[in-house]
Order: structure tokens, then sequence, then C-alpha cells
């Protein structure tokens, strides 16, 4: 959810960019999570021959429809805890 919120928030993003917005998340847990992202096509990711070589993130169409309801339901997991 982090990285979908990041995505949101900020358009296409860089590797680099979002490990430094994602506070305390590893290298291989932020490398697994956009794989299996893109593999269920929340996000697309684009890579550009150039040296260094440059890969940029962004959200796709279908997950763009889908944000506000993971903002409802982020939303009401708040509301939740605070009635706890």
């Amino acid at each position: 959810m982090p990285i979908l919120c990041a995505l949101n928030q900020d358009g296409t993003t860089r590797y680099n960019e979002l490990k430094r917005k994602i506070r305390g998340i590893t290298n291989t847990m932020l490398a697994s999570s956009l794989k299996e992202l893109e593999e269920d096509g929340l996000i697309c990711r684009k890579q550009y021959m150039e040296m260094p070589v440059r890969v940029e993130y962004a959200l796709t169409d279908l997950c763009s429809d889908l944000m506000p309801i993971l903002r409802q339901l982020a939303h009401w997991g708040i509301q939740v805890q605070e009635s706890e």
C-alpha cells in the first residue's frame, strides 16, 4: 500500500525515490513488492536504455481507478482503530 500511495501522490517515480519515501523498506522487499504489483497489473515499469539504466514506475489505469476505494478502506481502518 505505501508504494501505491507514493506513486499516486507523486506520479511516475524512480526506484531510489520510492526507497527514500518509504521509510524502513529494504531493497529486497521493495524489489519484490514492485515485481508483484507489476505482475498484478497495478503498476507499470518502464526501462530506458541509457547508461546508467533508468527505470521508472507508475500506476496503471486499473490501479488509478482502484485508489479511491483503497483510500476509503484506509479511512475506515483508521476509524475502527480510533473507536477501540
